[in-house]
């Protein structure tokens, strides 16, 4: 029996994509697999971050209690309004970039110019937004106490300055603040138990946080933390590509694809967020 060989492309040869395979350059490609490879990075980070909630289902912190401040608005309750501000900007900063890549294939260096502006100011906006974020939920609302049985107790009120618990006439301890079982103690019961039990809490570290077990901030700093970084190296080249669309580079060349490939990659950081937002903020 006689095999029938099909060959593709040129004469000899199997592959027939030519300098540009699927009608995308070689870089868009290379750039579609980095995003591929980051996804799958994303992924496992945040599946991690599902199995260690699940296990601590009944200790997990609910983020409307935790991310309920704005800035200059002190002492206001404010669940989720900020960082509901901050996924705006960022997935506004998306659509001047895809506006910005649309002009791009018009060949219009004005509004290239410009909408790759918004975008970089909407990219720096974001990450200062992160590093507030980043700076409350570090120093927290108010520290507790952590006894042998894991019991929370709240102070009233901040011991003024130069004093001590046992000479302060008024400390007090609340246990299970916020809870229908909410109890005050005061007095020497209430001093004793701030000196003698474990620690004193206040804020969050990668060891230890007042809002719940340590894997909640540790996965909090280190997925935000991560992709903030990705914000932080968009914005770099982005800037880096805006000089270029200034100095009429890409314009010279006939065509904006340095711009299309940086579009990519901020398309990527924006649609990481959205995940990101859902698994820390919403669910």
């Amino acid at each position: 029996m006689e095999a029938t060989v099909v060959r593709t492309g040129t004469e000899g040869k199997t592959w027939g994509g030519g300098n540009e395979p699927l009608k995308a350059s070689y870089g868009k490609l290379m750039m579609w697999f980095f995003i591929t490879s980051d996804a799958l990075t994303f992924s496992g980070f945040l599946a991690a971050y599902g199995f260690s909630r699940f296990k601590f289902i009944d200790s997990w912190p609910i983020a409307d209690e935790v991310f309920n401040h704005f800035p200059f608005l002190h002492g206001v309750d404010a669940p989720m309004y900020y960082v509901a501000l901050m996924t705006f900007i960022l997935i506004f900063s998306s659509v001047t970039m895809v506006l910005a890549v649309d002009a791009g294939h018009q060949l219009k260096k004005g509004k290239v110019t410009f909408y790759m502006f918004l975008t970089i100011i909407g990219g720096i906006i974001f990450l200062g937004s992160q590093a507030w974020e980043w700076s409350h939920f570090i120093h927290g609302s108010g520290g507790y106490i952590i006894t042998e049985n894991n019991s929370k107790y709240f102070l009233a009120e901040e011991i003024p300055q130069g004093e001590t618990a046992a000479s302060f006439a008024d400390f007090t301890l609340i246990a299970n603040k916020g809870e229908e079982n909410e109890t005050t103690i005061t007095g020497q019961k209430a001093v004793d138990l701030y000196n003698n039990k474990l620690q004193y809490i206040q804020g969050a570290n990668m060891t230890i946080n007042e809002y719940g077990p340590p894997q909640y901030a540790n996965f909090f700093f280190f997925i935000t933390g991560f992709h903030g970084f990705h914000v932080f190296s968009g914005v770099v080249i982005n800037i880096i590509v805006f000089i270029g669309v200034v100095k009429g580079i890409y314009h010279k060349r006939g065509h904006y694809e340095m711009v299309e490939k940086t579009g990519l990659y901020w398309h990527f950081v924006d649609l990481v967020w959205v995940f990101v937002f859902t698994f820390f903020y919403l669910i």
